[in-house]
This record gives structure tokens, sequence and C-alpha cells, in this order.
């Protein structure tokens, strides 16, 4: 098992930033960890790295304990923490070049992560020269520089544009094919592209542990439909598998099913039995995040 985490708590004074809270992480997997700010999420990977202690429970990389084994975790480790730490004053293979030495690795594998990461174009300029984009980067390759078997991300796709979120993604799919990937973010469209597997937080506790696959199964759908006059909420609740009816603007209704079969043909029929007269028919899937926000509203 690459992570194990069992019965988690950290406190701050009398706050609870993790309240008992357990999961397992395998290798090959990439695993997206979500949450509200202030949730527990960065907490938790600062726990994983060593960084701070758990006040009770226990927790292993790489089958060594993050308490006793610190030395050996950290070298199993790559972690880009959520504020990027650089020596701004460096050039970038002199930074690199410098942690290189730190991990006793050769000078060529400093090469091998610039390529990796795209940093060839700018490779030639101090850190405080490069943008947040490229700044995420050059922390991405320091994270991949001893070839890590567990990489540790936090919010690694902060300040990328379009076209370096594309890259990065691919760099992390990659990556996922052989290590184990532990990545916190916002971004629920990166999380559905790069991700096998989500974690959700909200509050120090799991509210969700499931496979992208599982979610996808059990999403809901919504069905949008648009008639000639206002509707009866209470009347739409009458159609089969209803979870909700929502009346978004002038007669316009989303109407929430708990299966993802295609109730169009219901939400039709229904209107031509009851004599409504549909101007617009569409369907969409209840998205990730859609799901999120359910699980971590207030």
């Amino acid at each position: 098992m690459s992570i194990k985490v069992e019965n988690i708590t950290k406190t701050y004074g009398t706050q609870k930033a993790l309240n008992n809270i357990s999961f397992e992480v395998k290798k090959p997997e990439i695993v997206g960890f979500l949450g509200p700010n202030g949730a527990g999420k960065s907490t938790m990977m600062k726990i994983l790295t060593t960084y701070i202690n758990a006040t009770n429970g226990k927790a292993s990389v790489n089958g060594f304990n993050v308490n006793t084994q610190t030395r050996n975790v950290q070298q199993s480790v790559g972690y880009l923490p959520e504020h990027n730490p650089l020596y701004l004053e460096l050039y970038i293979r002199e930074y690199l070049n410098f942690n290189a030495t730190i991990h006793k690795v050769s000078k060529t594998r400093v090469e091998e992560v610039i390529t990796l990461t795209g940093l060839t174009p700018e490779a030639h300029k101090t850190i405080g020269q490069l943008s947040k984009g490229y700044r995420q980067r050059v922390g991405l390759a320091n994270a991949l520089l001893h070839n890590p078997d567990v990489l540790i991300l936090d919010e690694p796709t902060t300040g990328l544009d379009p076209n370096q979120l594309v890259d990065i993604r691919n760099l992390i799919k990659t990556i996922g094919k052989e290590k184990t990937v532990f990545l916190s973010t916002h971004i629920m469209q990166e999380v559905e592209a790069m991700c096998d597997r989500v974690i959700i937080i909200n509050k120090g506790e799991i509210v969700a542990n499931k496979k992208l696959t599982e979610l996808r199964e059990n999403q809901s759908q919504i069905v949008i439909v648009e008639f000639d006059y206002r509707v009866e909420e209470a009347f739409l609740n009458k159609l089969p598998e209803v979870i909700k009816v929502e009346n978004t603007h002038d007669f316009v209704y989303e109407i929430t099913f708990s299966t993802t079969k295609d109730m169009r043909s219901y939400v039709f029929d229904f209107a031509h039995d009851n004599e409504l007269k549909i101007l617009q028919l569409n369907q969409k899937n209840a998205s990730l995040e859609s799901l999120f926000r359910e699980l971590t509203k207030s």
C-alpha cells in the first residue's frame, strides 16, 4: 500500500482540523483529494510528508511510518506544497542542481526533469523571472527529481494557463501509470480528466471515497424543459424517479432524476398526456462539481 491512513486526528487547540479519518491509496493510482478551503486537505498532506505530526492515529507512506521513519518517507515522496517555496534569485538549473546534490542523484536527472516538465524554453532564466505557471513547473520538477514512488501535490495546476494545464495534466497522467499520485485541487475538470478515484473531505471528515467510474454510474440526471406557461413544481414531481424540480427562470424547469436513463421521453409523454406544450427539452448529467457542492454545503 503506497499510502495508508488510519484514524488520523489533528487538533489545533480546541479546533479539529482532521477528525478520525482513514483511507488507502494503492500503486499505481491517481487520487484527487477534494474539499472546500479549511476542510483539512493541506493538513493531511503535511502529515503524510512528515512536516507535522498528527494528534492521534497513524499513517504510513510506502510502508514507512510517518512519525518514526521520517527520513525513509522523505526519500520516497515527491512533494509540491500549496505555497511553492523557491529561491527566486537562483537559475532553474542552479536550483535543481542544488537539490540534486541533497538527494544524491545524478546531474543528468536535472536535464531529464527539465525536459519532462516543459521547462526547456525558460531554463536560462532565474526563478524570479518566471511566471507563476512556470514556477509551478519548477516545483513539480523538483518533486520528481529523485524519482519518488509517491507524488503528493497540493494544488499542482495553480496559475497555469489553458495550454500549460493540458501539458501538466498529461504529465501527471503519464506519471500515474507507474507511480502513486495524491493531489488536491479546486478544479473539478482536472479531477475528472486525471484521477482514478476521488476522496472528498469536509470539516475534517471524509464524506466520499469512490472511483470516478462509480461516481459517473451513480450520477443523477437533469432534464431541462421549457413550457409555454408556468407549471406548478408539485405537478412535475409526479414524474417517475424525480429528486428535485426547480424553476430556474421564466417557464424553464430543471428536473433532477435519480437515474442515468434518458428521461426526456418520459417528460415528453407526461407533457403530451397533460396537454402541456414543450418549447425546449434538453438533458445534462450532474457533474462532479454538483456532487462536491452537495456534500460540502453548510
